[in-house]
């Protein structure tokens, strides 16, 4: 059964530098995403929950601008767009991934709980 996108928007009041840096590194997804990352040669990247773990590689990645990750075992993708408004200044993420039909309530209210903590880690 094919999965639906969803996209969020959370603003984030910290520096694209800063943000970018969590959504990219090993270190930085460490702190928010997951329970440890790792990876060896900057591209595959090994997600660990609760002594499961989950493989994927960065398929595009714009500097400062936004990462997209796509998972080995069924080749959907998860992507950070790091976006700041040219009137206001202000940064927001955007969250794109997917979901299977009917848990895309779930799926949401995981990324509002994922971004909560990135925001206490980051300070805003």
């Amino acid at each position: 059964m094919p999965k639906t996108q969803i996209k969020l928007e959370y603003s984030v009041n910290c520096s694209p530098t800063v943000l970018y840096e969590r959504l990219t590194t090993p270190s930085g997804l460490s702190e928010w995403f997951a329970d440890d990352v790792i990876t060896s040669d900057g591209k595959t990247f090994i997600f660990k929950w609760d002594g499961d773990s989950q493989e994927a590689t960065i398929l595009q990645n714009r500097d400062r601008k936004m990462v997209r990750f796509v998972w080995v075992h069924d080749k959907t993708y998860f992507e950070f767009r790091v976006v700041k408004h040219e009137l206001t200044g202000d940064v927001a993420l955007v969250v794109i991934d997917f979901a299977e039909a009917g848990e895309e309530a779930e799926m949401e209210e995981l990324w509002n709980s994922q971004i909560a903590d990135l925001k206490r880690i980051l300070g805003c």
